[in-house]
């Protein structure tokens, strides 16, 4: 296979780091079975408990693929974090809502917190990612009360403890991405409007030409954050559209994903900055 290296600046991504992948039963839903892709690095040196990072993929909650952020969690997998790709209900597959979505997400949190253990995972230091509507279910799962699943162990906190959020719909108000199916629900489902002191710090990216999100949101966001007392990063990039942050777009992909990493490494989720080659 030919190696192609790209440097970012001072640093180098590489994807040469071995990993393991499996896939784990997180929820059964009547005929409905969710599944999280695990990926870990197969690195072991030191006892020490590594951080996680669950990725939701976007699509409007009426579709999408855990496939999107198969790249992501390749590259934060060797980094040494250990990362999951949840699927969740999705209107086009199982009929259901974004409330639906919610309830997942928030369940995969929990799953992933409740078998820690087997995966040598530090529960105080879990991120949530996530694209559009996953970007949403992300921050929804830090601010939001309401919706949760029945039969989820309420126990265990579905609030992670950071999010990295690329073009979230955050506002679902009038106005915002979603009403017309979140409707009058939309103070307990969108994160603008449950921004609360507490609030993990977060990192966000965002297109200037982004069709969904106005830049004015998504300034008005970290805005809300800031006030509350919490961190709030906002990357633009001008004249990117929605998605822009995708594998296929590589340039965004590679700047997204490095600004990721520093500010785990802000957080201390992350040490030092790799040196380091893509394939």
């Amino acid at each position: 296979m030919q190696k192609i290296i790209y440097l970012v600046g001072l640093v180098t991504i590489c994807w040469n780091t071995a990993y393991s992948q499996q896939e784990i039963l997180y929820k059964q839903v009547d005929t409905t079975s969710l599944y999280l892709k695990v990926y870990q690095s197969v690195q072991t040196e030191g006892s020490e408990k590594k951080p996680a990072m669950v990725f939701f993929f976007g699509g409007g909650w009426t579709s999408g693929s855990i496939d999107q952020f198969e790249p992501h969690a390749k590259y934060f997998s060797k980094r040494g974090i250990t990362c999951f790709l949840a699927d969740y209900r999705v209107s086009s597959r199982q009929q259901t809502t974004p409330f639906e979505s919610l309830k997942d997400a928030k369940s995969a949190i929990r799953y992933i917190r409740a078998h820690a253990e087997e995966w040598g995972i530090d529960t105080a230091r879990l991120v949530a990612a996530g694209g559009s509507a996953g970007g949403q279910l992300a921050a929804a799962a830090a601010m939001v009360d309401a919706y949760q699943e029945d039969t989820d162990d309420r126990e265990i906190s579905c609030r992670p403890n950071a999010l990295v959020l690329f073009n979230p719909v955050i506002d679902n108000g009038p106005g915002g991405y979603g009403y017309e199916r979140i409707g009058e629900a939309f103070p307990d489902f969108s994160p603008l409007h449950n921004i609360r002191s507490g609030a993990p710090p977060a990192v966000m990216f965002l297109g200037t030409n982004d069709r969904l999100i106005p830049v004015e949101t998504a300034r008005y966001y970290q805005k809300v954050m800031e006030r509350v007392g919490s961190r709030c990063e906002l990357f633009l990039y001008e004249g990117a559209d929605h998605g822009f942050f995708n594998y296929r777009n590589f340039d965004y992909y590679t700047q997204t994903v490095l600004e990721s990493d520093r500010f785990l490494q802000s957080i201390g989720y992350l040490g030092a900055e790799p040196i380091v080659a893509i394939e």
